[in-house]
């Protein structure tokens, strides 16, 4: 990591930010034994053997790879996949024919344990258990007892914390169904004896008062146990505990899948399909050029002075502009006509938002005051006025029924409240907010502070997740529609991709120039495959999310610099510009792009030819 990359805490060389909010602990790690679960000894130099079930002398005619790929491997890839597809006889059928089956007896066995809530006997299936001499099993000891071998387990799997797993599951359906009595006994006697996460078990002990009791349908019952399973056998170094030899992963094919998608997303540079159909498996994706807006087609002067901020609505159909003056421009995106000109504000709007309708839009004042306007009628419906300095920021919950607004306070700065005039809730900081973000799925609230801290936190219970420091100075913060990344401007001219989930820096982009200012990037194209920002140096950049590539850096506006960018969610041919020059360019494209040109004059060239020229 470069020196400019420092951050005041640190980072670990993966790029993952350091908690700072002191909420986790590590555990402490347990020794097992890595015995083989019953299998048979080791074959061809293999620490254990591959086969997960009985290899028929059916199937050991057959070769020994499939192209490339282990014959027993794809089999039960095959067999679960048919499965999970509906499809139990064709799997049954290829089970039988090939003699590999996805799951083994005991894999079997613990699986439903864990769906029929047999907590005690899916300990025993995935640990082990130890018994008397004549019980069977391998000894590991003085030949007093014996201990039955458990599912075959990741090295350095934390026993401890399987059993916290599994022990948690019982404890909240026994609250659920309000039972507390017995939860009460599965918390004393069974999780607190583990001593494993204490602030995880306070929590949970909180829940014995604050929980309340529900109905229970068997399919919610049956999707949070799933959920466990996926928990303790997917494919992550620091979670997954059961070895995916003897666990398939859940839906591992349709994963495998998915990383084909993003591998060809990868190599596809102007990734921006017209339509959101899944790409096909049975050809290679690759779009052209001619869907990338590359050209300016319009040049919009109504704001009359320096444009800080554009934000289409989710529909596609308006697009707001706000800046250095003190009221925002509504365009129809049919002809670019104005159809409102919101104008009761002080001082300059730096910040709007669309409620997830787009039946009323927030703005975000310097004169200490936000504004929520109607988009059918233009008027104003609600002045929030408590802040006490410039409001920065503000985000709409996906229902549409509460904002939160963000301003540079020291007090009171960070605001959730509910259209309906409720008594608001301020977040107990004294972190100066300059930007926010809640994830579509309602999630998390994403803030960003003049302190250069990013912190989390669970909107539902309100509560912080954690808070990362960062070494340089943030401009903006914008969240992916999956709710997975955020994306960040920092001052050092990169702009980060972060997940969400891990705090990991994914990504860096870079070429774009910050030079103090508060400059803003957005996701873009159809399915945000692209990156896009502003830049202080007049010029609009565009990078390939996967990857990183810088596709395009784009010229238009005339000085100063591009403050702001959006992509048009209806339209993934449009994107809108606006800067000092005090214009928004709204930038389409091309009927006829070089490239088609190229085409069409070389149509009398070789296949092949064309083939090499369109590669270079």
């Amino acid at each position: 990591m470069t020196q400019d990359m420092r951050h005041e805490f640190p980072v670990a060389p993966n790029g993952v930010y350091r908690h700072v909010n002191g909420s986790s602990r590590t555990p402490q790690k347990n020794a097992i034994a890595n015995g083989t679960n019953g299998h048979a000894s080791p074959i061809n130099g293999m620490p254990f053997p591959r086969t997960n079930g009985v290899r028929t002398s059916k199937a050991s005619t057959k070769g020994p790879d499939f192209y490339g790929h282990d014959r027993e491997e794809v089999t039960r890839l095959l067999i679960q996949g048919l499965e999970e597809l509906g499809y139990k006889a064709a799997a049954e059928t290829l089970s039988q024919e090939s003699g590999y089956k996805a799951e083994n007896p005991p894999v079997a066995a613990f699986r439903h344990s864990i769906l029929e809530g047999s907590w005690s006997k899916a300990e025993a299936l995935l640990i082990g258990r130890v018994s008397e001499p004549e019980g069977g099993g391998v000894s590991i000891s003085n030949g007093n007892t014996h201990h039955r071998a458990g599912l075959k387990l990741v090295e350095d799997a934390d026993q401890d914390q399987m059993r916290f797993m599994i022990r948690e599951q019982k404890y909240l359906e026994l609250l659920r169904r309000g039972d507390r009595a017995k939860a009460l006994r599965v918390l004393q006697t069974e999780l607190q004896p583990l001593n494993y996460d204490t602030s995880r078990l306070h929590l949970l002990s909180g829940l014995m008062v604050s929980h309340s009791t529900d109905d229970q349908d068997m399919d919610t019952v049956w999707e949070s146990r799933q959920k466990l399973l996926t928990e303790l056998s997917r494919l992550r170094s620091l979670v997954g505990f059961v070895s995916p030899t003897a666990m398939i992963p859940p839906r591992r094919l349709a994963a495998l899948l998915d990383q084909v998608h993003r591998a060809q997303v990868s190599r596809c540079l102007y990734h921006n399909p017209l339509n959101m159909r899944p790409l096909s498996l049975f050809v290679d994706h690759m779009c052209i050029e001619n869907n990338f807006p590359l050209r300016t087609s319009l040049e919009l002067s109504q704001s009359g002075r320096e444009v800080w901020f554009v934000e289409f609505s989710h529909n596609g159909r308006f697009l707001a502009a706000s800046g250095e003056s003190s009221f925002v421009i509504i365009y129809n995106t049919r002809t670019f006509d104005v159809r409102y000109r919101l104008g009761e504000h002080d001082n300059s709007v730096v910040f709007v938002s669309w409620s997830p309708d787009d039946s009323r839009l927030i703005t975000c004042c310097q004169d200490a005051k936000a504004r929520v306007w109607d988009m059918a009628t233009g008027r104003c419906l609600q002045v929030i006025n408590h802040h006490g300095q410039a409001v920065t920021t503000a985000a709409w919950t996906p229902d549409g029924n509460a904002i939160v607004t963000g301003s540079l306070d020291r007090h009171g700065q960070l605001c959730l409240r509910s259209v309906d005039g409720h008594e608001p809730f301020y977040w107990p900081t004294e972190l100066r907010t300059q930007d926010c973000a809640i994830t579509p799925d309602g999630q998390r609230l994403l803030v960003m502070s003049t302190d250069n801290y990013i912190t989390v936190y669970n909107l539902p219970t309100r509560m912080e997740e954690y808070s990362i420091k960062v070494y340089h100075r943030m401009t903006c913060i914008t969240v992916s529609r999956d709710s997975r990344n955020m994306l960040v401007n920092m001052e050092n001219d990169e702009i980060h991709l972060i997940d969400i989930e891990t705090a990991n820096i994914i990504r860096r982009y870079t070429g774009q120039q910050q030079c103090g200012n508060v400059i803003r990037s957005a996701f873009g194209g159809a399915d945000e495959g692209l990156v896009i920002s502003g830049s202080s140096n007049s010029k609009v950049y565009i990078w390939h999310k996967e990857n990183g590539t810088l596709i395009e850096t784009l010229e238009g506006h005339t000085k100063g610099c591009v403050n702001t960018v959006a992509w048009n969610p209806a339209d993934p041919t449009m994107f809108a510009s606006g800067g000092d020059d005090r214009k928004v360019r709204i930038w389409t494209k091309d009927p006829e792009p070089p490239s088609l040109q190229r085409r069409r004059t070389g149509s009398h060239l070789s296949r092949y030819q064309r083939n090499y020229e369109r590669s270079l």
